[in-house]
């Protein structure tokens, strides 16, 4: 099966910028697809310096629902909004003020592959950080989704009026032009091997997906807890020789797909361990490391074994007495489950997974609790993708509904996302008749909930309008 390749490098023009990160795309782009992605064949996408987030989306949107391996390099520097202090990817037009509007959100990384198998993402990133980043990351832990294999460097902001070089990356893409494409993490470690330490204000985070591989902290770091899969810790970054560079012809490139109309953010919230139903594997992997919940969401139970849920031998008995032998084995995670069904193009055997596991949690915490929430996203998003437009948008209407009825705050991020991705699935309606039904609803919610894109409300309201001109006419 081909793989896919996703080639991402941004950074925001003039003086906000902190790395040259359009630089390694040739060096990246000079690199056999096949290599780059460890298939037969991959289809490789690339995107330099984009203007609007809304075409990231896109190409990630594109990208996420391929079939087979999905590698996603992304190159360039974190900023936090000043409203929420959540990451994001900066883009060319992004300065601090706007990082809101005109940064990518990091979450949208980790939402849009949420429903992708285990084992079949992997993220490849080399970061800078400014000031009040570095300081974020130093104490919360990069989320790129819990299936999705990380490996790479957060660097902290060079010196004042430098512009650092993306070396991480570039000894990455140098390592590859060989032809050769060792395992990720020995490619990890080599391209570490590679990078001497640049300037800044402390040290490199390094990203690993496996934590037995992780370099231990050194020097006055702060105790940070054990690294979870995906996740970053600080640690020193290793320091040697120089990286060279070539370059030659250019990658395969595939035509791209529309853009949607709507970004479509949404928080996961932790999965609380649950009993697989009677029709589901004997054996789904279990989940790993949980976001921290949005801010002004309730809080998260954290019940996930990378948490604590399960004893391990690192644990005290005390810590592991929740789980014994008596008990039975420890239970698994649906995701895997459920992405197997859709990949297989069994929709109705996801669909019936998810609302089992909807309705465990309805009986077990209610309605308003974030796994009863987070089993009705599930099912909207599988929905989408089984193509039944009109389903997957009255169901995230129904989500939007709780949480704000929870007293969930109208710029949370779950609330946004939800709203946001209601509007694109009314949008993709082809029947006049439920597109008339679901319109108004849709506006009420826009009209408290605008989202981060101007004009939302208006437009929902203009299409309106014209579903219920062809009525009359």
């Amino acid at each position: 099966m081909p793989g896919t390749v996703l080639l991402l490098a941004a950074a925001p023009a003039g003086r906000g910028c902190l790395v040259d990160a359009a630089s390694v795309l040739p060096v990246l782009a000079a690199v056999a697809p096949p290599v780059l992605s460890g298939t037969d064949t991959a289809n490789v996408v690339e995107l330099a310096d984009p203007l609007e987030p809304q075409a990231v989306l896109t190409r990630l949107r594109a990208a996420a629902i391929a079939p087979g391996p999905l590698t996603v390099f992304v190159t360039g520097q974190l900023q936090l909004d000043r409203r929420q202090h959540l990451p994001h990817l900066a883009l060319a037009r992004t300065t601090p003020p706007t990082v809101r509007y005109t940064g990518f959100p990091w979450h949208w990384i980790r939402e849009e592959l949420r429903l992708r198998a285990p084992g079949s993402t992997t993220l490849v990133l080399d970061l800078h950080a400014d000031t009040e980043t570095w300081e974020w990351l130093r104490a919360h832990p990069l989320d790129s989704g819990r299936n999705n294999a990380v490996y790479g460097r957060i660097a902290p902001p060079p010196n004042r009026r430098t512009v650092a070089a993306p070396a991480y990356m570039k000894a990455v893409a140098t390592l590859l032009r060989s032809g050769h494409r060792p395992p990720l993490d020995q490619l990890h470690q080599q391209a570490l091997a590679r990078i001497s330490p640049e300037g800044g204000m402390g040290i490199d985070i390094v990203l690993t997906a496996q934590s037995g591989t992780q370099i231990p902290p050194q020097g006055p770091a702060p105790a940070l807890p054990p690294p979870l899969p995906g996740s970053a810790v600080p640690v020193e970054a290793v320091p040697v020789g120089a990286v060279s560079v070539e370059v030659s012809e250019r990658a395969q490139a595939v035509p791209q797909p529309p853009e949607r109309p709507l970004p479509s953010p949404v928080p996961e919230p932790t999965l609380v361990l649950l009993p697989a139903p009677p029709q589901g594997p004997a054996q789904i992997p279990a989940p790993g490391p949980a976001p921290s919940p949005a801010p002004g969401a309730p809080p998260i139970p954290a019940h996930s074994p990378a948490q604590g849920s399960a004893q391990t031998p690192a644990q005290s008995p005390a810590q592991g007495s929740a789980q014994s032998p008596a008990q039975g084995p420890a239970p698994v995670d649906p995701h895997a489950a459920i992405a197997a069904a859709v990949e297989g193009g069994r929709h109705g055997e996801a669909e019936a997974l998810a609302a089992h596991f909807e309705q465990v949690a309805l009986r077990a915490l209610g309605p308003a609790s974030e796994e009863a929430l987070h089993w009705i996203e599930v099912r909207a998003d599988l929905a989408m993708l089984a193509g039944d437009a009109v389903r997957s948008c009255r169901t995230w209407l129904t989500v939007a509904s709780a949480r704000l009825s929870a007293g969930q705050a109208p710029d949370a991020p779950a609330v946004e996302a939800a709203v946001d991705r209601a509007h694109h699935q009314w949008g993709q309606i082809k029947d006049a008749a439920p597109a008339r039904e679901l319109g108004p609803v849709l506006a009420e919610l826009r009209g408290r909930v605008p989202g981060r894109r101007r004009g939302a409300l208006e437009n929902v309201l203009q299409q309106l309008k014209q579903l219920q001109t062809g009525v009359t006419s």
